[in-house]
């Protein structure tokens, strides 16, 4: 994924200058742009912090985080498209986990959450 200066996620970009400048090396840029560089990141951070808690189908997502059951569905098909989670069917549902990548890099997430939080006060 390439990182536009001017486009729509600007905002994103702002942050991830600071994150450079404060010698934080982002080795998986492609986590900060789901969180950070395009809009709705905060549902995907959100739903993230959710099924790495325990793994749930979307209804389930969507009850818990009261959001819109297609908002839900909209955010894991790009969740899962970058690869940090994966779906898994049980009887007549998918439930979504933490993928292995997602898990391997969960402090560098746990980074990203923190400084789009402080970034947001």
């Amino acid at each position: 994924m390439t990182i536009q200066k001017n486009g729509p996620h600007h905002y994103g970009n702002i942050l991830l200058d600071k994150f450079i400048e404060n010698g934080h090396q982002m080795y998986h840029k492609d986590l900060y742009n789901l969180i950070i560089g395009r809009p709705g990141g905060e549902n995907a951070m959100r739903i993230l912090d959710e099924i790495i808690s325990k793994p749930q189908n979307a209804n389930q997502l969507s009850k818990a985080l009261g959001l819109d059951y297609k908002t839900i569905v909209y955010h894991m098909k790009i969740i899962c498209n970058h690869q940090y989670a994966t779906r898994e069917k049980f009887e007549k549902y998918y439930y979504f986990h933490p993928s292995d990548k997602l898990i391997k890099n969960l402090d560098e997430y746990n980074y990203i959450k923190q400084k789009y939080r402080n970034e947001k006060k």
